[in-house]
């Protein structure tokens, strides 16, 4: 009769169980076009071939790979961003913990007096009291509405953003380390500049002095030159300084003390060709990994809307419990008892806070919302940007090359009518500071010409940080992005 009622109790749950699972009323809508509205194409739409994902690599330099790849192997901010991941993992593993029965073994032994009072004069009886237990509970709340599921889609959804994080990070941090090696690049043809223009300007001073010596000029015009002289020598500890400094903060973004020396040999910026195929704005939903981050989290906001709401009906819990137990601890495993036992909860008053915490989810969902159109008109808004600032900064260029090229032709002039007794220096010493200025400024350019273009590169995004794991290489794809969790 027992077994037979056990195994009625057991069906029972069984179909209960079943019921539970396929129960999912407060299951989030799926939103259309959460994006809003983006433009067809960009102002600057190039239909050239794919780009490479590993875009640096365009800039043909061994030196630059090596750094980028000891980048994503050793920076700091990479393994902070790893180890948020694995936080966020551990914490879907937990959401999604509820959704089985737990087991809990325990065991217990006590001894005691225990003293009868019998009336007679002699006193009471004393005797020993024993116990000894062995068993095995368990609970389980029957997710009826969904809540346990939705909170661990809304956790899982958080880890995928959270690698999407991640990945950001990455293409973040290959940005920087080749902006650093551009301007490292840049510092150096910077100096070797203001030494060969020292050495010119020491030539014209040479000049200046002797035709001083034979009283052709005025001490003016050596004491003009030698300002120039003293000008280009007080610019060169500030060139190096920050030769120096940049070194330091490209070592520390690889991970290395700021002293570690870094091989960078190039002597000149490297040539760069037409501009990258751009895609479509839409493109960017995909390949933009902070974008796909903050459609992550709207997701999984939605869910925990789910959540709230489902917290609101009853929820029915089952416990269970087998075990042993005696006084004697031979006999303990002759004496069991099973007990089943299911409960219902229902909230009938609580000061509207179940209420209050499916209002602030849905204004958690509202303002992910407004973020996630941020960040994509924020995409878009950084590719038109560098998409103008290449395209000006060529122009911009093109006319410091013609402008560089007249201020040339008039030093020479000038020089020419010095020489010749015809003008003071004054036109030889305005015209030489203008064709060194317009030299340095156009290193300065030039460097920022590529930087735009990293620029770009950075903001078309890519797909080439799915594969990186912690120092090693590619992820294996059993682990990518696993957060399912079944058991």
């Amino acid at each position: 009769m027992n077994n037979k009622k056990l195994s009625k109790i057991s069906i029972s749950l069984i179909m209960i169980v079943l019921l539970a699972s396929s129960c999912s009323p407060f299951r989030p809508k799926v939103r259309k076009s959460p994006e809003g509205t983006l433009p067809k194409t960009f102002s600057l739409y190039t239909p050239q071939a794919e780009r490479p994902d590993r875009w640096w690599e365009e800039f043909n330099d061994r030196e630059l790979n090596a750094l980028v790849d000891s980048a994503l192997s050793g920076s700091f901010t990479l393994k902070e961003a790893w180890a948020r991941l694995n936080q966020a993992r551990a914490l879907a593993v937990k959401a999604g913990s509820a959704l089985y029965p737990d087991l809990t073994a325990n065991a217990g032994g006590s001894y005691g007096r225990q003293k009868t009072d019998t009336g007679l004069q002699q006193g009471g009886t004393t005797r020993r009291v024993k116990d000894h237990s062995l068993g095995l509970s368990t609970n389980y709340e029957l997710d009826l509405w969904g809540r346990i599921r939705s909170e661990r889609e809304a956790a899982e959804l958080a880890v995928t953003a959270t690698r999407e994080d991640l990945n950001a990070a990455s293409m973040t941090l290959a940005a920087e380390v080749t902006e650093r090696w551009t301007n490292i690049i840049s510092q150096r043809m910077q100096n070797r500049l203001l030494q060969k223009q020292l050495k010119t300007n020491m030539t014209y001073l040479e000049l200046v002095e002797l035709r001083f010596r034979k009283s052709m000029v005025s001490a003016l015009d050596v004491y003009q030159q030698r300002q120039v002289v003293e000008k280009i020598k007080a610019e060169i500890p500030l060139v190096e300084a920050r030769e120096q400094l940049l070194l330091h903060e490209l070592a520390l973004l690889l991970g290395k003390l700021p002293r570690t020396p870094l091989e960078i040999n190039r002597d000149e910026l490297p040539s760069l060709s037409g501009i990258p195929a751009t895609g479509l704005p839409a493109d960017l939903l995909a390949k933009r990994p902070d974008v796909r981050a903050s459609g992550l989290r709207l997701r999984s906001a939605d869910w925990r809307v789910s959540a709230a709401r489902a917290a609101r009906l009853p929820a029915i819990s089952l416990a269970a419990t087998a075990g042993y137990g005696t006084d004697q601890l031979d006999l303990l495993f002759s004496n069991w008892i099973l007990k089943l036992a299911g409960s219902l909860a229902a909230p009938i008053f609580d000061g509207n806070r179940r209420k209050a915490e499916v209002d602030r989810t849905r204004a958690v969902a509202d303002e992910n919302l407004a973020l996630y159109r941020e960040t994509v008109l924020t995409a878009v808004k950084e590719v038109e940007d560098a998409l103008i600032s290449e395209t000006k900064q060529r122009e911009h260029i093109k006319a410091l090359e013609l402008q560089m090229e007249a201020a040339k032709r008039a030093l020479d002039q000038a020089v020419l009518r010095y020489r010749k007794g015809v003008d003071n220096y004054l036109p030889v010493l305005t015209q030489l500071l203008a064709v060194q200025g317009l030299e340095r400024d156009l290193i300065q350019r030039q460097t920022e010409l590529v930087i735009y273009r990293v620029s770009l590169y950075r903001a078309l995004g890519g797909t080439w940080t799915d594969v990186l794991t912690p120092g090693v290489g590619p992820e294996p794809a059993e682990t990518r992005g696993d957060t399912n969790h079944e058991g």
